[in-house]
């Protein structure tokens, strides 16, 4: 790589860096390209000339910090025939996950309307996809598989996690076993 290419690099890293830590810390509602680009030590410009739009920035900023993350695996829980196992394993690995990552998630989702809409969209199909494949095993009346994907959607959100973890202060053992157990009666 030539010495240009490499500074080209370092700046874009740096700016990436810059605005994983603003939108951690101020959330992406208030994250400015002017405060990213004073993080990063360089102008708004150089911010626009690496990321020509919000949707670009942003996608750079979440690819970046997921890289840090051990996101949960939803791929593995398919396999595990036994509902109540299957919702307590993936309970446990998005609460460990919420856990690991709970001031980029807090300030990422308290302001999701400010998000890029490919990224909300996005967000929301996934939240849908672990609350379907948790639900999945269930079975009986429509009515009840009804109330248990409601239920099992409310039990994989970030905020169900944070009130019950943060708030009320359950270990996210007690959080699992308290949502499986809510289900599992349903």
């Amino acid at each position: 790589m030539t010495k240009r290419a490499e500074q080209v690099e370092q700046t874009r890293r740096r700016i990436v860096e810059a605005a994983v830590e603003v939108h951690g810390t101020l959330g992406p509602a208030a994250a400015s390209i002017s405060a990213i680009a004073e993080r990063a030590g360089v102008t708004r410009l150089t911010v626009y000339r690496h990321f020509p739009d919000d949707e670009a920035l942003f996608a750079a900023c979440s690819a970046h910090w997921l890289a840090g993350q051990r996101p949960p695996d939803p791929a593995g829980w398919a396999s595990i025939a036994d509902p109540e196992r299957r919702l307590s394993t993936g309970l446990g690995e998005l609460y460990r996950f919420y856990a690991e990552g709970e001031p980029m998630l807090t300030s990422i989702l308290r302001d999701k309307a400010a998000l890029p809409a490919t990224f909300r969209a996005a967000q929301e199909a996934g939240d849908a996809a672990i609350a379907d494949l948790l639900a999945q095993p269930f079975d009986g009346p429509p009515e009840r598989r009804r109330l248990i994907r409601a239920l099992v959607g409310h039990a994989v959100s970030f905020w169900t996690w944070r009130s019950l973890c943060v708030d009320q202060r359950l270990t996210r053992e007690d959080a699992v076993a308290a949502m499986t157990g809510l289900v599992m009666s349903s």
